[in-house]
């Protein structure tokens, strides 16, 4: 395993559609020990192959104690590999985000509440799971990286992005 750069905004690799993953072998389990590591080693909810240089259609998120996010219930270990988001109605909740791309920002972004997500583990045994709250919102953040979008272009009010120690209690996460 192996700690790799994360790509911060601004990078042309993190603006374009990442391509889906054909072949579930030696290479894409490396890939993803990798980005785990990579993960951990930054307190992140979450990452996505993009993030640190490889355009392919994987993620992979866990919520477990994170200094990050210490309000927030689980989210449970997943390699999400050729995702598809399917929103469970309308509902959006606005919530404070940050990112790994984009160190030292939050920025209150909307997402849906609610949905349901499929694709593949690293196996390429398929899944479908549903989730709610802070859960979906990882989801979508994550898959966001895999079509080349950063959470600040989905900020409705850019007043509301702005540093981590500037925002202080105001930037409060989230619960579920």
């Amino acid at each position: 395993m192996t700690i790799r750069r994360v790509l911060k905004m601004g990078e042309p690799l993190l603006a374009q559609v990442a391509a889906p993953v054909q072949r579930f072998d030696a290479e894409l389990d490396t890939l993803v020990r990798d980005m785990d590591e990579t993960m951990r080693s930054l307190n992140g909810a979450g990452i996505a192959a993009p993030q640190i240089g490889v355009s392919l259609r994987v993620v992979i998120f866990e919520v477990a104690d994170n200094p990050r996010y210490p309000n927030v219930a689980p989210v449970p270990y997943t390699v999400l590999i050729n995702p598809q988001l399917t929103p469970l109605g309308s509902e959006q909740a606005e919530g404070w985000e940050g990112c790994l791309s984009v160190p030292g920002l939050r920025g209150l972004v909307p997402r849906y509440t609610h949905l349901r997500y499929s694709g593949f583990d690293l196996h390429g045994v398929p899944f479908e799971r549903t989730a709610h709250g802070f859960h979906a919102r990882v989801v979508q953040h994550e898959v966001d990286h895999l079509d080349g979008v950063l959470y600040p272009q989905r900020i409705r009010d850019l007043r509301n992005l702005g540093f981590e120690d500037a925002l202080g209690a105001r930037m409060t996460p989230m619960p579920d």
